[in-house]
């Protein structure tokens, strides 16, 4: 197996508008980041992955982009940017940046352009369509509720929105509109950033012919079946070809339905496409059988059957890319651990344990590493997510749920979970602003932050920084191959690592029950990397609720 720098990186998301405000408006922004630089190089990471910061109405948090060479007021300037970048880079670490070219803001001047005639020479960068019968061309849902079409009476057409209808389908069969996707990389690249993950790059290439789909609810046809389109490994291998190969970057897809045949294509070894995907069969696991919407915990036998599934099915041939956190999962702790006082630290140490020490690449969410948790939503009005807010007028006025059942789903895995600011210390607003927070702050910060967890050896800090520096260590914790045993234990989830004669053993009791684990004689010499029970430094076979430890050999 090739060896690279970012198969043994770890990689850290931030999600800036709640990261750390500089200025007091409320708002997260790049010279908030950099301030924080020297607590991130204290935590070990490699990589910042920085969720958009280009110019935005924001209308979706800055994934409506209306202009990909240009700073968002709020967060700063390009001077900005540049410091923090050279800052990042002073200190070893690199800057990953978030590319959002399946839409853009229709506020960016080639969809004003666009929408402005049928005949402009931008018309064709968008997707546009007669209606039909008098309603949208086509049955296709949003991925935030409603119909994906959106009538324009300038042209009397409809253009697509996969999304909101703020951020319009580019369309990717026009070769110039890939060009200047590429060139717009290819000056960042140039600028000396060092990567991309690449939202919902799986739905660039439409259907031939934009055919109704099967139905998703009793509204509209799933928008599921505009990914892993007829084109998208073309024109991503054109891409590679044009751009990614060009430099000694990391790129990673977020592919929306992805399946295990489909990733190897995306990002298989030979280095033709991407170097990794995010799939998002196991953030799914938790969700009721109708939609996502749930108060259900993540149920242990079918996680581990699809991350064996996925372990084995790419080892090899391909990457994984390791998480349970991003700013679209509401918080971990909430849907595999447990958020009380009695194990709310254990449980996080539990679910680390159990995704670092996989093959692949791991990805820590901000807060991750303090054991953040979900907000206590009160109300739909508590809610900024759009996808949130449309979901529960769509599910209550029009396909008539009883709102005090669906709040309850809805505000369980909301993605304002992960969204509420970075809690950094017990002062006001857990020190992320001195103004008003732009999204309430969790009440819990004054004992979870992380001025209270940097300095104290038995902390969620201390522990994800000592994962880290095994990640950097041990190469069987980053290439060896995975083996699961116990697959139908309901509370254990027990695995091996092996690489070049050496032998991982990993124990996590995912519950509140003590159990018993007696592994092979082989291992019960063996040196304990790392355990999460305070105070026990060998292991007798007997674990303690959320206990984790992991043998090596």
């Amino acid at each position: 197996m090739k060896k690279t720098w970012w198969k043994e990186s770890v990689i850290y998301q931030i999600y800036p508008r709640s990261f750390a405000d500089s200025n007091g408006d409320g708002i997260g922004d790049l010279n908030g980041i950099t301030s924080k630089l020297d607590y991130l190089k204290e935590l070990g990471i490699d990589v910042i992955w920085l969720s958009p910061v280009y110019k935005s109405p924001n209308d979706d948090n800055g994934y409506d982009i209306s202009d990909y060479e240009a700073i968002m007021d709020e967060f700063g300037t390009m001077e900005d940017f540049d410091r923090m970048l050279a800052a990042a880079h002073a200190r070893g670490i690199k800057i990953v940046m978030d590319l959002v070219v399946n839409h853009t803001s229709d506020e960016h001047e080639w969809f004003i352009e666009s929408r402005a005639s049928k005949d402009n020479p931008k018309r064709d960068y968008y997707i546009w369509r007669e209606g039909r019968d008098g309603k949208e061309p086509n049955n296709w849902g949003s991925w935030f509720s409603g119909s994906a079409w959106k009538y324009d009476e300038t042209t009397d057409m409809y253009y697509l929105h996969l999304f909101s209808p703020k951020q319009p389908d580019l369309n990717w069969d026009n070769p110039v509109v890939r060009q200047e996707v590429f060139d717009m990389m290819t000056r960042w690249c140039e600028k000396g950033i060092d990567g991309f993950r690449m939202d919902v790059i799986s739905l660039i290439s439409k259907p031939a012919g934009l055919p109704d789909a099967p139905l998703m609810n009793e509204l509209y046809g799933d928008c599921g079946c505009t990914a892993n389109g007829p084109h998208v490994h073309e024109y991503l291998q054109e891409m590679n070809e044009k751009v990614l190969s060009k430099f000694d970057i990391m790129t990673v897809g977020e592919t929306a339905c992805v399946t295990l045949e489909e990733a190897k294509k995306y990002a298989n070894s030979e280095g033709t496409e991407l170097n990794m995907v995010f799939q998002f069969e196991h953030v799914g696991l938790d969700g009721d059988a109708e939609f996502k919407w749930s108060t259900r915990k993540m149920p242990l036998i079918p996680l581990k059957e699809n991350l064996t599934k996925w372990q084995k099915g790419l080892d090899g041939v391909a990457w994984n890319s390791l998480y349970f956190c991003n700013h679209d999962q509401p918080r971990v702790i909430n849907r595999l651990g447990n958020p009380s006082d009695e194990y709310r630290e254990i449980s996080a140490k539990c679910i680390a344990t159990c995704l670092h020490m996989m093959q692949g690449t791991p990805y820590v969410y901000q807060g991750e590493e303090l054991g953040m948790t979900n907000y206590p939503f009160r109300s739909v009005k508590d809610f900024n997510d759009l996808e949130s807010i449309n979901a529960f007028y769509e599910l209550t006025e029009k396909m008539g749920w009883d709102p005090e059942e669906i709040f309850p789903k809805i505000a369980n895995k909301s993605r304002d979970n992960a969204r509420t600011p970075m809690q950094w210390d017990d002062s006001p607003n857990a020190g992320f602003t001195t103004g008003t927070p732009w999204l309430a702050v969790n009440p819990n910060y004054k004992k979870i932050n992380a001025a209270e967890q940097v300095n104290r050896a038995d902390s969620v800090f201390s522990y994800y920084k000592k994962l880290i520096e095994l990640r950097h260590q041990y190469d069987i914790i980053v290439y060896g191959s995975y083996d699961l045993l116990l697959p139908e234990d309901p509370d254990l989830y027990v695995y091996t690592r092996e690489f070049e004669g050496h032998k991982l053993l990993v124990v996590c009791n995912f519950s509140e029950s003590r159990r018993e684990f007696f592994p092979d004689e082989e291992f019960r010499e063996g040196k304990v990397l790392i355990q999460n029970n305070v105070g026990c430094d060998i292991f007798d076979g007997r674990l303690e609720p959320y206990e984790a430890y992991v043998i090596y050999i």
